[in-house]
């Protein structure tokens, strides 16, 4: 009899143990996790708009980039290479990437703002519209989330991997406490992988026109 070979692959951690190293007892779906997200920033922005103290504006300014850097990553790494992968549909994915570019480097302006600048308050408000309109994109009527739905995404596994990544990014002390185990990155970089594919695909490249 031939001696069987032992494969050379690393093993990717399973869902339930990536919930066990970040310590997540209640596990969520992708889309609640994500529509949480939409809501603080919401609220941030409310607030930002409400208050008449420079430093206190500052402090919310700073709050707003901040999460907006750790949702914008977690959807990136995770939601959209499955999404893409699940449904096929890269106008949408594309156009959310184009939305992530422009906020993106809205937040990075509005971190080198100086307390005190009058430019503050436009750049949060035009970084506020920006948002408004990409949250309506991924949550409104044929919008991304739904289509996910559509196609049957499986949210709970998803929901485990952006709770974990997401401890990770935030470096609080519970996620440095419980540290995802090695390889969930790769599993991360591979969630396309939870909508039955064989694994990750690089993101398509559109070809120049001719």
């Amino acid at each position: 009899m031939k001696a069987k070979r032992k494969s050379s692959a690393k093993k990717l951690p399973g869902v339930r143990q990536i919930r066990r190293a970040a310590g997540i007892k209640e596990p969520k779906s992708a889309i609640v996790i994500l529509k949480a997200d939409h809501r603080e920033v919401e609220a941030f922005f409310k607030a930002y708009k409400r208050s008449g103290s420079e430093s206190e504006k500052q402090t919310l300014a700073k709050k707003i980039c901040n999460a907006l850097k750790v949702h914008t990553r977690i959807e990136e790494e995770i939601f959209y290479p499955a999404f893409l992968e699940a449904t096929r549909e890269e106008p949408i994915h594309d156009e959310a990437l184009v939305e992530h570019d422009g906020a993106k480097k809205l937040v990075a302006e509005i971190e080198g703002t100086a307390l005190g600048d009058r430019m503050l308050d436009a750049r949060v408000s035009v970084l506020s519209e920006m948002i408004k309109h990409h949250v309506k994109e991924e949550e409104g009527f044929g919008g991304m989330f739904s289509k996910a739905r559509r196609a049957k995404m499986d949210f709970m596994a998803l929901g485990a991997l952006l709770e974990a990544r997401k401890q990770e990014l935030m470096r609080d002390e519970p996620a440095r406490k419980n540290k995802t185990p090695r390889g969930t990155r790769a599993s991360f970089m591979g969630a396309a992988a939870l909508a039955r594919a064989e694994g990750p695909r690089p993101h398509p490249r559109r070809q120049p026109a001719r």
